[in-house]
């Protein structure tokens, strides 16, 4: 079986980690994963991205950690995918299949509504899972749900609760939504989870067409 991390953070890019694209990437290695996805959070949520600089710069910053990710697992023997996680008023999505080089040249991804961000991702062969879409924290206004604005539903957040993972699980399976798992990891003491799957990937789009058409074959959780 093949583990892919889908869900973790680099401090080049999110404000709340502490773990370098390095790092992540040699953690991972080492807990045997074949792969990551780098999901920093994106410009809404709890980025270190400054807002006040160039479009270009803050794409090319946001991108570090994954750019320094993918240059050590190349060394390793580690794929490393790219992807981001947006918010919205408490509000977090995954957000895969669409590159540096697209966000370079979109810059009304920052203005997009949920419902934008759905069809746009669509458009362009993308997907969007609602991460822990039951999390329940001072930061978060309230619960909300969006079944008809995701392609899938992380029911396994390695940083929830399980009463929490749980309600995504029943939530997802109400709707009939594909499901996916991820660590969330933002620190050195990585939390494992993600997905096993019975063919390697060879890129994003695998991931995508597995989650897609619901075939993982494991979810992986904390050992």
């Amino acid at each position: 079986m093949y583990k892919y991390e889908t869900h973790l953070h680099t401090k080049h890019g999110s404000a709340c980690a502490t773990i370098s694209g390095k790092g992540q990437a040699l953690e991972y290695k080492h807990a045997g994963y074949t792969g990551i996805i780098i999901t920093e959070h994106f410009f809404r949520g709890n980025t270190c991205i400054p807002k006040d600089l160039p479009w270009e710069e803050r794409i090319n910053l946001f991108c570090r950690g994954y750019e320094e990710a993918k240059y050590y697992g190349d060394k390793i023997g580690l794929q490393v995918f790219f992807g981001w996680e947006e918010t919205y008023d408490g509000q977090d999505f995954l957000v895969y299949g669409l590159d540096k080089e697209w966000l370079l040249n979109h810059p009304e991804v920052e203005h997009w509504t949920i419902k934008e961000q759905f069809l746009e991702v669509s458009k362009y062969g993308g997907m969007v899972i609602h991460a822990h879409p039951f999390r329940d924290r001072p930061y978060i206004p309230k619960i909300r749900l969006f079944p008809k604005q995701v392609h899938g539903v992380e029911v396994y957040n390695a940083g929830n609760y399980n009463e929490e993972n749980e309600r995504a699980y029943m939530y997802a399976k109400q709707y009939n939504l594909p499901i996916t798992a991820g660590g969330d990891s933002h620190h050195h003491d990585i939390t494992c989870s993600g997905i096993g799957v019975e063919e390697r990937f060879e890129s994003i789009v695998d991931y995508i067409k597995c989650i897609k058409e619901n075939k993982p074959k494991q979810l992986l959780y904390i050992n």
